[in-house]
């Protein structure tokens, strides 16, 4: 009588028995998700903070309150990113410039105008922060993943080739193993590349928002520098 003896493969085992290259693939592929999911709940909470403080400075800003309170508040207060940082690097440049003799009107809004353009390539930078690196894991996971498959694959069939007798239970391990790569590469990528997306979307709408606010506080002013020098020559 015989009996036939039936072993059972898990993924667990199929991992622990690939080669070392195929490990060291699906080491880095699992790393890569690990990071990039810590990328992505940190930016999902950086823009949704982000959004709360835009829309809460614009409630002020556009209140009627005074600006110099306001720049006071933002100074005592704590500083948050966005708006507000935009808000005092134009209106301190602007005091400043303005208190100087002997100086025109252009030069005081061309220096604001400078301020604020730092102060906004430094908010562009704090909203892409990160995102390259879900691109990247996005969009070269995949084909880690099927340079893993491939080289399993591949010593699947050399194994093969020194076996007597080919049955389908000689390769099934060797070509389990390799697909497993290919599912790690695509579990790594899906969540990274939809990230990327949503929250590219996120920054471009932020930023658009800042560029609208840095040129309507520009021609805020631009009349006050104006109606301050009409006075004076009065």
């Amino acid at each position: 009588m015989e009996f036939k003896v039936e072993q059972e493969i898990s993924i667990i085992g199929l991992i622990i028995d690939a080669s070392f290259i195929v490990q060291l693939v699906m080491f880095s592929l699992f790393l890569a998700s690990v990071v990039s999911w810590y990328f992505i709940f940190q930016r999902a909470a950086f823009f949704k903070n982000a959004k709360r403080d835009q829309l809460v400075f614009e409630e002020r800003f556009w209140s009627g309150m005074d600006l110099n309170q306001l720049y006071k508040d933002a100074n005592t207060g704590q500083s948050r990113a966005g708006l507000e940082l935009i808000f005092k690097a134009g209106f301190k440049e602007f005091n400043r410039l303005k208190q100087q003799e002997k100086i025109d009107r252009g030069a005081v809004m061309e220096g604001t105008q400078r301020a604020m353009r730092v102060a906004l390539s430094r908010e562009s930078e704090r909203l892409d922060s990160h995102l390259s690196f879900l691109a990247t894991v996005g969009s070269t996971s995949p084909y880690v993943g099927l340079f893993g498959t491939v080289w399993g694959i591949m010593n699947s069939f050399l194994g093969l080739a020194q076996q007597q007798q080919a049955t389908l239970a000689t390769v099934a391990p060797g070509i389990s193993e390799a697909l497993i790569a290919t599912a790690m590469g695509l579990f790594a990528a899906i969540p990274a590349v939809v990230a990327y997306n949503r929250f590219s979307a996120s920054a471009d709408s932020l930023y658009s928002s800042y560029e609208t606010f840095t040129d309507e506080f520009t021609s805020i002013l631009h009349r006050n520098v104006h109606s301050s020098k009409q006075s004076k020559s009065e």
